[in-house]
């Protein structure tokens, strides 16, 4: 009896999402076959990473990442800083979301990245609409394009392996300390 309670409240949350997905004008999307934005370019214009679950999630603005392909999947790379705030729900996470966002939203980006979860419910703050994956992770729905990814590998990074001035100029001015490493498998995208 309690398995089949648990199943039907998961098919319900599941039916919930793909409702508000469809409300908010989200489609399926194949990274393989309908990513067109340039690899080199997408983070430049920085875009949103979340982490958690339904009872405490957090997101913050990242500008660096990677898209490809790792061992032979769909892949999405991502670092997250020491000090952040979201590596804590990146390192007890087995999925995470990367959020894309138009021209018009920037402030979104611009208030993720200037403030921190552990002062206040950030997404609250914007007014923006948390919804989560079938696999419970969070996402906004105010965004363009979503990314789920299932955490494949992460580490962070160690000076010893730094091998040219690149990383110690940056980390010789950086407070938040070295970033951590966090490579997901695409399991889902939508778009709209």
């Amino acid at each position: 009896m309690k398995n089949r309670a648990i199943l039907s409240a998961l098919m319900l949350l599941f039916t919930l999402t793909m409702a508000a997905q469809e409300q908010y004008g989200f489609e399926k999307m194949n990274v393989s076959e309908d990513f067109a934005e340039n690899g080199f370019q997408w983070f430049n214009h920085a875009e949103l990473l979340a982490a958690g679950n339904k009872e405490k999630s957090n997101a913050m603005t990242i500008g660096w990442g990677g898209i490809g392909t790792l061992w032979g999947k769909p892949a999405l790379t991502v670092y997250v800083a020491e000090k952040r705030y979201t590596k804590e729900f990146m390192d007890k996470a087995a999925y995470f979301t990367v959020m894309a966002f138009d021209v018009e939203q920037s402030r979104v980006l611009d208030y993720m990245g200037r403030h921190s979860g552990r002062n206040g419910d950030k997404a609250e703050a914007l007014g923006l609409h948390t919804a989560y994956t079938e696999h419970g992770t969070p996402y906004y729905l105010e965004a363009d394009m979503v990314i789920e990814c299932a955490i494949m590998y992460a580490a962070p990074f160690e000076e010893k392996y730094f091998k040219n001035n690149v990383p110690k100029l940056m980390y010789n001015h950086f407070p938040a300390g070295p970033h951590t490493m966090y490579i997901g498998e695409v399991v889902n995208a939508w778009r709209k």
